[in-house]
């Protein structure tokens, strides 16, 4: 990490009894409908979007799809992008947030403490994958402040490695913050190119740190590899 880069931040309460399974129920599973048409209208009013590697989604899980994290935009593009719904991790600290913490939890995400070890999260999100779903999180733990690749958490190439499953890397690019609301003020739409890789495994050495340690290494630079140059920060290739 560059000395001039924050630290990771730290979620400094606890809300425990947040931390669950969204159950797919008649009524969010109709929410999640009219949500994902809602952001489809949106994101193509106010986005220009090339996706390239769609056909690499598979129709279930299990699968944890891990992504880079530039901006607010990113969630919105995946929602308007993915032919499947997937359970989103999303930090804790947007559930205070008026309105918006209130429409995702009619949504249904997986909320998760950042920087605690998170143990309730993590049993949450395995049991998702258990259950065969899709489960998508951002290796970095944060939108970066650098605009390119930080550092990645170790807690995706844990949750692969435990779960023994697969990972779909999708990367993005243009959904900068300045970037986007700059353009939403002019009313132009931004350019933005999303990746979608192909799905790979990591592989489970006898030292469990070692495979966990060595996955995070394999996760971002997969990530890297599918980014221009410009992107790759720390894992530039």
């Amino acid at each position: 990490m560059s000395l001039s880069t924050p630290p990771k931040p730290r979620t400094d309460y606890s809300r425990p009894e947040l931390v669950r399974l969204p159950r797919l129920n008649f009524g969010r599973r109709l929410a999640r409908k009219f949500f994902n048409w809602l952001v489809r209208l949106i994101v193509w009013l106010f986005a220009d979007v090339r996706v390239s590697g769609i056909e690499n989604v598979p129709p279930h899980g299990p699968l944890l799809i891990v992504s880079n994290h530039l901006g607010d935009a990113d969630t919105f593009i995946g929602l308007a992008i993915s032919p499947v719904q997937a359970e989103i991790v999303s930090k804790i600290d947007l559930h205070e947030i008026p309105v918006l913490g209130s429409l995702m939890n009619i949504y249904g995400v997986i909320w998760i403490h950042r920087g605690q070890a998170d143990r309730r999260a993590i049993r949450v999100i395995q049991q998702a994958l258990a259950e065969g779903r899709l489960v998508a999180l951002a290796p970095e733990g944060r939108e970066s402040v650098t605009g390119e690749l930080e550092e990645g958490t170790e807690g995706a190439a844990y949750l692969a490695v435990k779960a023994n499953v697969p990972l779909l890397p999708i990367t993005f690019t243009g959904t900068r913050n300045p970037q986007v609301y700059a353009n939403l003020k002019r009313l132009r739409r931004t350019r933005i190119n999303v990746t979608i890789g192909p799905i790979f495994q990591l592989p489970v050495e006898d030292d469990w740190r070692k495979s966990v340690h060595q996955g995070t290494q394999t996760i971002m630079q997969t990530l890297a590899r599918q980014l221009p140059n410009e992107y790759q920060g720390v894992y530039k290739v």
